[in-house]
């Protein structure tokens, strides 16, 4: 039986003392749980689902006209800050939902051989966590309660997907004038609770915009995708010219 690591060190009380503690103070959820490495308990099913949001995600980015008149080097800057939260929307849309379980533990001779690997290896502690995941399925669950209309989904994307915000932005001023024409179609977007919905959506979407991409890599793509940068990934995807092959981790389109 395995000890929680919250009490580990702490010296064993008496078994009367104990006894008479569990009548006397209310239980308290261990926190070892909470950061306890979790995988997808369906990977098969959710990492196909997550594959094809990804591409229809990638698909509306290439299909935005004022997206693809930036210069390449803002294309890739703001693909590569708003993928997650483009992405994590497509999973609200589609109404992709997942469960995990804890991770398996990695044997003692795996842990001897891969000991001195560095190379290739992902640093420890990127693995989901339960708590982090939760906090993930927590946003989304917002989001499903608010039930947006489909001209929400496309304003609310343009918006996120034109983030003036971010350093190295060659056409910054442009994107500027792009998220608040996005944000002002969403707000003008007749709704029976009108003034307080479009706060509120975006304060949703900044949710959606503090989940980490390792995070997100590590719990629907990794187990596809191997030790690949998910980056370099996204890139192909976004300037994939007609006629080359398809990656194969990618679902064909629908």
């Amino acid at each position: 039986m395995r000890r929680c690591r919250c009490h580990g060190k702490e010296r064993q009380p008496a078994i009367l003392y104990t006894l008479l503690s569990q009548e006397l103070r209310p239980r308290q959820q261990c926190p070892c749980g909470q950061r306890r490495a979790v995988c997808l308990r369906t990977p098969q099913l959710t990492c196909h689902a997550a594959s094809h949001v990804l591409l229809k995600t990638i698909s509306f980015v290439k299909n935005v006209a004022a997206f693809c008149l930036l210069p390449r080097e803002d294309q890739l800057l703001l693909l590569d800050s708003c993928w997650v939260p483009l992405f994590l929307l497509g999973l609200v849309q589609e109404m992709v939902t997942f469960e995990v379980m804890e991770a398996p533990a990695p044997s003692m001779l795996k842990k001897i051989l891969l000991s001195g690997q560095s190379k290739g290896q992902e640093p420890e502690g990127t693995q989901p966590t339960l708590a982090a995941v939760q906090r993930l399925q927590g946003c989304l669950n917002s989001f499903w309660r608010l039930d947006l209309s489909p001209s929400e989904f496309t304003y609310l994307r343009g918006a996120i997907l034109f983030n003036p915000d971010i350093p190295g932005l060659r056409a910054a001023l442009y994107i500027e004038s792009l998220q608040r024409e996005a944000q002002r179609a969403l707000r003008e977007l007749p709704h029976p609770e009108h003034r307080e919905r479009f706060p509120h959506i975006l304060r949703l979407a900044a949710s959606l915009g503090s989940v980490p991409a390792a995070l997100v890599t590590a719990l629907f793509f990794r187990p596809v995708i191997g030790d690949a940068a998910m980056g370099e990934l996204l890139a192909e995807m976004l300037f994939e010219v007609s006629g080359w092959p398809r990656a194969p981790w990618l679902p064909l389109p629908r």
